[in-house]
């Protein structure tokens, strides 16, 4: 039996007449009921009484029309969630993401594509970008949101999404937030407090090395794996802080950024996923993420 098998027969049933169904079906009449004769040897029931006019449906044509009628619903609705799901309209997409993405691309990218295929569950992860890139090699995420710092694996792609300066976080309290500039050098005694170093060691060697270059290595009195919390410990008067310049978008009480004087470096926030992940619903996304990596503008602190 094959659904043609069953639309045929829809047709017949509706018609009761094997001439205007051929008609409708575009076929001849007399290979349509040669292939309702061999659905109903098939079954091993007849489906029409033939010998009365008009056209009449047994009992057992009755039943197997209701289900004739189910089965090609299925069938149709079938068709069409494939075709959604091959368009990447419906599915699921598990993101991680780190704290500074929470403050630039991510909210935009979320909100544009959640009203574009508001029918894919979106599960979200925030974790730092070490442990991104280890989720994404195990296969329990589809994409991250990264610092691209110790990023390269063979087996992972990843584009761009954002390029920012640093900033300094101060203590409210602190006398350098009268300043308009912060020259670096003025923090050589201060303490710092960085990211812990195995989950953000680009960014944690970095700032080493841009201290090193205002001529001193910097106290560091406190690590911390969210930016949240770093900011927190800066508002507690633990110390100071290097950190992107997105961060001030996070208005912390107690806590003041300023732009260094000196020149810095920018930290590159990617989106990065494997290299075999063919996912319809992925591609939709990072698809989205690319066309809006330009419109995040980060402003700098006054």
């Amino acid at each position: 039996m094959e659904l043609r098998h069953l639309r045929y027969f829809i047709t017949v049933a509706e018609e009761l007449n094997f001439t205007r169904a051929a008609d409708r079906l575009h076929i001849a009449q007399p290979p349509l009921s040669q292939q309702i004769g061999d659905l109903e040897a098939e079954l091993g029931v007849k489906l029409f009484e033939r010998s009365k006019r008009p056209l009449r449906l047994t009992s057992a044509g009755q039943e197997f029309l209701k289900e004739a009628r189910l089965i090609l619903s299925h069938v149709e609705q079938a068709t069409r969630l494939a075709q959604r799901v091959s368009r990447g309209e419906v599915g699921r997409l598990i993101v991680g993401f780190n704290s500074s993405a929470t403050q630039c691309v991510l909210p935009e990218i979320l909100t544009q594509f959640r009203d574009r295929f508001p029918n894919v569950e979106l599960i979200l992860h925030e974790m730092d970008s070490y442990n991104q890139i280890q989720s994404l090699l195990d296969n329990k995420i589809d994409c991250g949101f990264l610092h691209s710092q110790n990023f390269e694996r063979d087996n992972l792609n990843y584009t761009p999404v954002l390029k920012e300066p640093v900033i300094v976080a101060l203590p409210i309290s602190h006398p350098l937030v009268k300043e308009p500039l912060v020259p670096l050098n003025k923090l050589a005694g201060e303490s710092f407090i960085l990211p812990v170093h195995h989950t953000g060691q680009g960014f944690y060697s970095q700032v080493i090395n841009l201290c090193q270059l205002a001529g001193f290595t910097p106290k560091i009195v406190q690590e911390a794996v969210w930016l949240q919390t770093v900011l927190g410990l800066v508002a507690g008067g633990v110390g100071v802080a290097i950190v992107p310049a997105s961060m001030q978008n996070l208005q912390r009480k107690g806590v003041v950024y300023k732009m260094l004087q000196d020149e810095t470096f920018e930290i590159e926030m990617v989106v990065a996923w494997r290299k075999d992940d063919l996912s319809p619903v992925l591609h939709e996304f990072l698809h989205l993420a690319c066309l809006i990596q330009n419109s995040c503008a980060i402003p700098l602190p006054v």
